[in-house]
């Protein structure tokens, strides 16, 4: 049981590191504000939360693994809240997205 939750854990940590070096990359090459917002919030929840999931399986049923629950939770409800007023002050800022070739407004959808 040991050796399938040290394989599992390593797994998570490991797929939670690929997603951030990717997702980091990612934020390096997008075009503006909002997109290079969006692969943050991404790397955050998906990269961090795979990563807290397998530090919470080599922790066991520890005092360890409740402080990991108590930041996955702070993560969980406070990075999509600090994604979405980032985004909404840009927008009362004035940022504009950046369009596709040949618009000449955001699209409305």
């Amino acid at each position: 049981m040991t050796t399938a939750l040290d394989v599992l854990s390593w797994l998570s940590m490991t797929a939670g590191g690929l997603f951030c070096i990717v997702g980091g990359i990612g934020m390096l090459r997008m075009p503006d504000f909002y997109t290079r917002l969006h692969a943050a919030s991404v790397i955050e929840t998906l990269g961090g939360g795979l990563i807290l999931f397998g530090l919470l399986l080599q922790a066991g049923f520890t005092l360890v693994s409740v402080k990991l629950i108590i930041v996955g939770l702070l993560v969980f409800f406070a990075s999509p809240t600090a994604t979405h007023a980032l985004a909404k002050a840009a927008m009362e800022r004035g940022l504009k997205p950046r369009l596709a070739p040949g618009e000449t407004e955001p699209s409305k959808r």
